[in-house]
């Protein structure tokens, strides 16, 4: 054999020693070998590369290669050809050199190791009784036998991973290993691995060939079962399942589209067994269940619908507008009209579900309700794919499935408390629905149908606007719906709340409670922008008074003045703000926005001997603490114009405080509060105890914008707050504010702080920077405010 011999890589399959195979040659340099090979010249250097290498390089091809006798040769066609080699042992490439025809290489014997050591013999038998568990035919076994006494431990290690079915990579594991014992090592592991490969696929097909014959089995025991009954006369005329659905299918009023795929699945069903047969089944009762075309009668008298609005909610008369609106033009005009989508955003317990409620009562449309709090999965809108074991439509068809029309009133509950996990993002997969220019076809996953959605008057809830994604909040038109007025909560509770409880507690529904009454329990035991800690209220008291009535029966129900009240109700949970207006100087009050309406928060200085020290507390955010020291830096910048002590930083060090340190609390509209405490504090005045006030302060002292002013202005005036320092550009957001309300607050604009602190300081000197220091504190206010929400100081500005 010489030194130099044509080099053949192979892309595919492994040759090893002593292996006797064909080998397909289509590669041009390849083909060109197989030409050159003579007579004389039958050997070649087979060595592997990688398989994923379209062309390979030197660096590409294995260390070790295989030398064969090519014993014969065939051309197919004119770049085709197949040799038949014999793999004689194996070889190291010392070189390889490159030329236009095929490449050649220089090889060298390859030495292995350990071939003849006792390990090695033991390893070669355990090696053959492997094989004998797998061989049952006697003669098989004997030519086995004989075949593998010829052979060395290393060559029997080759022949038997050549005979069995491994992965290409195990098998150049094999080739590549020269030192014997490790190689017949690795050859018993892919051996075992092969036959329990080989018997778990056998015990497989075992299970697949049973359960074929065991649904063939029950599919001809229907089949007779159905000739049984069908003779018997029983059942509905002997219609089984199928002819249901299909008799179903012709009385439904489908599109086309639809009608088309219907007809197909009903083909399917006719040959269908098994599962697959209960998968159609389900398909296509949801297909004639859909109302495709069906729509409630609407009314269109749109001064009744206006009434009925107005018997079941007190105010909220943007939104009862929108409604009319979208009614007038649903009444005029001759075409389809595409349906509205609203979105009503506020504080808990202002009535925007309930109100959709009264719409739906209002306009005769059945309500079709979907909460939408917690989920995050895409499919929940979408619906499952029908490959899925269980799968259904999402919420929306599902819900239209069950007030059977196309014309619903969709409430969309809770919106903002949408989640995102790794099933997606299903508040993206409500852009679709709520887009008028695509929801006319919706296409949910299950269905795989355009279902029209332009008719829906979607009214979605929200308490946060802010965790809407950008994208879904353009799609909704938005209607503010803020927290009620004293009076304006008066009269729910009297015209609402009232005969509501009266009615579910089973008491005579004359039962009179008085104004003040309500506004007692108003002031004193709810703090809240909505209605619905007042609605529990009332039901505490009519659980009392059901109670007497129970016990004294024939007796008149009690008087429900105050003093039976506060027997009823426990002692206040709330203070009145007049309560607790004697402050000293350094503290001033602010307004703030949480998501469940506005809120008082208090800004606490004081300040003691030191060297300039500034402490800053109360679980303040980075924007309140910048505005903090940006007014200090304000303050003495211009400490003389405002009769500051201009060294008082080299004396003292500050505190600042905004308690309920247990909530969060960030945002700028807090500068101008600290600002005037801070002025207070240093100048020894005091902040005017009716005043409360809201702004961005810059460092040149402007007052900046903010927003949420209608919020706030309403929480300073349950408050009891008669002095409002607002922003001057805050002025438009002034038409918000219900007008009773504006005409018992004295309303300040300001451009800047010098303007703020000439309305909110009072003329009361308390004493220069530290003389307060003795002072017992004023007894901390209840801002209403639970542990763990988080205050919001600011919203984006209007």
């Amino acid at each position: 054999m010489p030194e130099t011999l044509p080099l053949l890589p192979l892309r595919r399959g492994v040759l090893l020693p002593g292996m006797v195979t064909s080998i397909p040659v289509g590669r041009r340099r390849s083909r060109d070998l197989v030409e050159h090979l003579r007579e004389g010249d039958r050997f070649v250097v087979a060595v592997q590369y990688d398989a994923r290498v379209e062309s390979p390089a030197i660096a590409d091809l294995q260390p070790i290669a295989v030398v064969a006798k090519v014993r014969d040769k065939r051309l197919r066609g004119a770049k085709n050809a197949v040799i038949l080699v014999e793999a004689i042992s194996r070889v190291e490439l010392e070189a390889v050199h490159v030329s236009e025809a095929f490449h050649t290489a220089e090889v060298s014997p390859a030495e292995t190791q350990n071939g003849e050591t006792v390990e090695a013999a033991a390893l070669a038998e355990s090696l053959r009784d492997l094989v004998r568990e797998v061989i049952s035919d006697d003669g098989s076994r004997e030519a086995l036998e004989q075949a593998s006494s010829e052979l060395k431990p290393g060559g029997l290690a080759d022949r038997v991973a050549a005979m069995v079915d491994l992965p290409a990579e195990a098998k150049v594991e094999v080739l590549l290993a020269l030192d014997v014992e490790l190689r017949l090592r690795r050859v018993v592991e892919l051996f075992k691995e092969a036959r329990a490969r080989a018997e778990l696929q056998e015990k497989i097909s075992s299970e697949v060939r049973r359960d074929v014959s065991k649904t063939q089995r029950e599919a001809l025991l229907r089949q007779q079962l159905k000739a049984i009954r069908k003779e018997l006369g029983e059942g509905d005329d002997g219609e089984d399942e199928a002819d249901k659905l299909r008799r179903r299918v012709e009385e439904a009023d489908l599109p086309e589209e639809v009608r088309k795929v219907a007809e197909r699945e009903l083909r399917r069903l006719d040959g269908a067994q098994g599962p697959e047969a209960g998968v159609i089944r389900n398909y296509l009762e949801w297909i004639v269940d859909l109302p495709w075309n069906q729509r409630a009668e609407a009314r269109q008298d749109i001064d009744a619908i206006a009434a009925a609005l107005d018997a079941d909610h007190h105010g909220l008369d943007d939104v009862k507008r929108r409604i009319l609106e979208h009614m007038a033009v649903l009444k005029l005009s001759k075409a389809k009209a595409r349906g509205t989508i609203l979105a009503l955003a506020g504080p808990p317990g202002v009535g925007k579900t309930s109100l959709a409620q009264s719409v739906a009562d209002a306009t005769g449309r059945p309500l079709a309700r979907v909460s939408l709090g917690g989920v995050r999965d895409e499919a929940e809108i979408r619906g499952h794919r029908r490959t899925y074991v269980g799968a259904l439509p999402g919420r929306i068809l599902n819900a239209l499935r069950k007030v059977e029309a196309k014309n619903p009133v969709m409430v969309l509950d809770e919106i903002d408390k949408l989640g995102r996990g790794w099933q997606g993002d299903p508040g993206a997969a409500l852009l679709e629905v709520l887009d008028p220019e695509q929801n006319h076809a919706f296409t949910d996953h299950y269905m795989e149908l355009p279902f029209d959605l332009s008719e829906v008057l979607f009214i979605a809830t929200a308490n946060d606007l802010s965790a809407l994604p950008p994208a879904l909040r353009d799609r909704l038109e938005i209607i503010e719906v803020t927290g009620y007025t004293l009076e304006e909560k008066v009269a729910i509770g009297r015209d609402h709340l009232w005969p509501k409880q009266l009615d579910q507690h089973g008491l005579e529904p004359g039962l009179p409670i008085g104004d003040d009454a309500l506004r007692l329990i108003i002031a004193e035991y709810t703090r809240e922008a909505g209605v619905r800690q007042l609605s529990r209220e009332l039901a505490k008291v009519c659980r009392s008074v059901a109670l007497e009535v129970a016990r004294t029966e024939g007796a008149s129900p009690p008087e429900l003045d105050e003093a039976r009240l506060r027997t009823i109700l426990g002692r206040p949970r709330f203070l009145e703000e007049r309560a607790e207006r004697d402050r000293p100087a350094g503290v001033a009050a602010g307004l703030a926005w949480t998501p469940v309406g506005g809120d008082v928060l208090y800004v606490e200085t004081t300040a003691m001997k030191g060297k300039g020290k500034i402490e800053i507390t109360g679980q303040l955010g980075d924007v309140m603490n910048e505005s903090a020291r940006a007014a200090l830096a304000y303050l003495r910048t211009h400490a003389l114009s405002l009769g500051i002590d201009d060294t008082f930083l080299e004396r003292h060090d500050l505190h600042i405080h905004v308690p309920a340190g247990g909530v969060p609390k960030d945002g700028p509209s807090a500068g101008v509060t600290m600002f005037t405490a801070l002025a207070s504090l240093l100048s020894g005045r005091r902040v005017r105890p009716d005043v409360a006030m809201t702004g961005e302060a810059s460092l040149r002292g402007r007052v900046l914008p903010v927003g949420g002013i209608k919020s706030k202005v309403l929480a300073a005036h349950r408050a009891g707050f008669t002095r409002i320092i607002l922003p001057a550009r805050n002025e438009r957001d002034l038409d918000d504010i219900p007008a009773t309300v504006r005409d018992d607050l004295d309303i300040v604009l300001a451009h800047d702080m010098r303007q703020v602190l000439e309305a909110a300081l009072s003329d009361d000197h308390r004493g220069d920077v530290g003389d307060h220091e003795g002072e017992s504190a004023p007894e901390a206010s209840h801002t209403g405010l639970a542990e763990g929400v988080t205050v919001a100081i600011e919203t984006p500005a209007a």
